[in-house]
């Protein structure tokens, strides 16, 4: 058939292979089976989830085409960033090209701080770096937290004051 109105034709044909069991709606087993990192390992199920999430607008654990559509045009958006900080093209993020993407994304975060997150991301080697899929949790979990440490630090001078439960929240509402 023809891809529904606001659907580009390329994202429905896309759907239509992704979506295994013809239920007209992707699960979050689907996706990762549909997406690939550059050394050709599939995204992780925490990336997918917190993807499926994000375009999830029935809070179902699914998503339809419309979400798939709109889910393709952010991973594009994040491919690209990720292209254009993966310095030495090597279809991966270095600890040095990771510290240079913070720091143009505007966080002013420690070489400890990446180099925990490395060590949290990175697949085990001599030469630890990020891939596509964890490039996107990460900026996406950054992004989110930072969010809600704004809404805490109204006079933007970077500390705020929060007890253990408001500290929960702010994870859980935003993390899980």
């Amino acid at each position: 058939g023809n891809a529904p109105p606001g659907v580009d034709p390329e994202a429905f044909s896309w759907f239509q292979a992704v979506d295994a069991d013809c239920s007209g709606y992707i699960s979050v087993k689907e996706l990762k089976q549909a997406l690939l990192n550059s050394n050709w390992s599939t995204f992780n199920d925490e990336t997918c989830l917190l993807m499926i999430n994000m375009f999830d607008k029935t809070r179902s654990g699914r998503i339809d085409v419309y979400g798939f559509s709109a889910l393709l045009r952010f991973i594009h958006q994040w491919k690209n960033l990720f292209q254009q900080y993966d310095r030495d093209q090597s279809g991966s993020i270095s600890f040095s090209e990771l510290q240079q993407a913070f720091s143009q994304m505007g966080y002013n975060l420690s070489p400890q701080f990446s180099q925990l997150l490395l060590a949290r991301y990175a697949q085990r080697s001599s030469n630890p770096s990020i891939q596509l899929d964890r490039f996107i949790q990460i900026c996406m979990q950054l992004q989110s937290t930072t969010d809600a440490f704004r809404e805490k630090d109204t006079g933007l001078v970077g500390n705020v004051r929060l007890s253990y439960e408001d500290f929960l929240t702010m994870v859980v509402t935003r993390m899980m």
